[in-house]
């Protein structure tokens, strides 16, 4: 069993950057691949980024290449999304997902586990 603890979301103004954080629990971590996914009101959940179990490996939704990365820390357990030039249009709940498979993961059916989300709003 894995728990996911995501953080670091909040109100920032177009253009300002948001660093979220997701704690895991448990100790196979290293071996899990990763996803940021996010869902706004009235929309499906999509997946922003995802990361395989090494860090290597990386994928990122067309709308924010260049602006957002993901990496993770294997030796704290944790995952990072650093976003930059935030726009209005990535307002939305952020959620942190882990698949038992190490490798990058394109489909939420694919994630094992599920934080509670983080919301981030971002002001035009």
């Amino acid at each position: 069993q894995v728990q996911l603890v995501e953080s670091g979301g909040g109100l920032v103004q177009a253009g300002g950057s948001l660093r979220l954080s997701c704690a895991a629990s448990g100790r196979t971590f290293s071996s899990y691949g990763m996803g940021w996914f996010r869902q706004a009101p009235g929309k499906e959940r999509d997946l922003v980024a995802a990361i395989n179990w090494s860090g290597v490996s990386t994928y990122y939704t067309d709308s924010v290449k260049g602006r957002f990365t993901i990496s993770r820390d294997n030796a704290k357990n944790t995952v990072y999304l650093q976003m930059n030039s935030l726009k209005p249009e990535d307002t939305a709940v952020y959620y942190c997902a882990a698949r038992s498979r190490g490798a990058v993961g394109y489909d939420e059916r694919r994630y094992d586990y599920w934080g509670q989300g983080t919301q981030v709003t971002v002001s035009s």
